[in-house]
């Protein structure tokens, strides 16, 4: 799900407890949960609503004036109207992650198993380590990828704590910089 960054901001206060979308399909489900930018976001509940069942404290609960004002927002949007109530469920666990260095022999196996028969995390992560905050396209010329490939292959190291994202680009975290350092060292 998309979130303005204000609404974001609204959200991980506390002040906005709800959003309502039109989707043909759902785009988030009850008790699921979101990382932003920001911290985590949590769906509470997802349910179809009837257009005349809207009020003016839900438009005022999703950080609308009124109940005009959110019916603008759904207009020219195909599907059924979904509220969702939202909460803030914390930070993201990967902020933390990138602090600790841990075990860097533990890290290198899984490294290892990730790499499979085509190497490419350290090949990635040096890469970042050289060109930090430059475009994910950019990046993947470089290694002759596609964008989206590439950007799937760093969300995996992101997941492990060694990158973060950068409003363009991407830079080693604290602890993708000691992984270099320490393979950097060993061979």
């Amino acid at each position: 799900m998309l979130f303005r960054q204000d609404d974001l901001r609204r959200i991980i206060k506390g002040e906005v407890t709800l959003a309502f979308r039109r989707w043909t399909k759902p785009g988030a489900s009850t008790g699921g949960r979101q990382r932003t930018n920001l911290g985590v976001v949590a769906f509470d509940s997802v349910a179809i609503v009837a257009e005349d069942s809207l009020t003016d404290a839900d438009a005022r609960a999703a950080g609308h004036a009124d109940r005009a004002a959110l019916l603008a927002s759904l207009r020219g949007r195909e599907g059924a109207i979904y509220r969702i109530a939202l909460s803030p469920a914390g930070e993201d666990a990967r902020l933390a992650l990138r602090e600790e260095v841990g075990d860097l022999a533990g890290l290198a196996a899984k490294l290892d198993r990730m790499d499979g028969k085509a190497p490419w995390t350290r090949t990635t992560l040096r890469l970042i380590a050289e060109y930090p905050a430059t475009r994910a396209a950019d990046l993947a010329a470089r290694l002759g990828l596609e964008t989206l490939v590439f950007k799937r292959a760093v969300r995996r190291l992101k997941e492990l704590g060694l990158t973060e994202s950068l409003e363009v680009g991407y830079r080693l975290s604290p602890r993708g910089r000691a992984f270099l350092d320490a393979a950097r060292q060993a061979g």
